[in-house]
C-alpha cells in the first residue's frame, strides 16, 4: 500500500457506525445478500461461509463475491465488484470501507 494512502484513511473510523439492515439467505447456490450503511456510504454484499473455488471471482480473501458500494451524499457509486472490478475504488473512504468489509463483514455474518 502506498503511504499517501494510508494517511489519507489512518484517522478514518471505518466500521464504528457499520448497521446491517437486511440479511437475505440465497436458497440456490448458497451465499447471504447483506445490506447496510457504513461511513456515509450504502452497501450490498453477497458473502459466502466459503472462499471461491475460482479465486477471481472473491475479493481478494474475503468470502465476498460482489460488493456495491454507493455514496448517500450524492447517490454515486464509488465501488462495484462483481466477480469483478466493474467500478474500482475511486477515494480513499471507499478503499477503506472496501478493506474494513473484506476483513471482517463474512466472520461477522457467519460466525465463523
Amino acid at each position: 500500500m502506498n503511504t499517501n494512502h494510508n494517511d489519507q484513511t489512518r484517522d478514518l473510523d471505518i466500521g464504528d457506525d457499520l448497521v446491517i439492515t437486511k440479511m437475505t439467505r440465497r436458497a440456490s447456490g448458497g451465499g447471504t445478500w447483506v445490506i447496510g450503511t457504513i461511513a456515509g456510504h450504502k452497501f450490498n454484499a453477497l458473502v459466502f461461509a466459503e472462499h471461491a473455488e475460482c479465486e477471481s471471482y472473491e475479493l481478494g480473501d474475503s468470502k465476498i463475491s460482489k460488493l456495491w458500494l454507493q455514496r448517500i451524499a450524492d447517490r454515486a457509486t464509488v465501488l462495484n465488484f462483481d466477480r469483478g472490478w466493474d467500478v474500482r475504488p475511486t477515494d480513499a473512504t471507499a478503499v477503506a470501507v472496501m478493506d474494513f468489509l473484506a476483513a471482517d463483514l463474512a466472520e461477522h455474518i457467519y460466525h465463523a
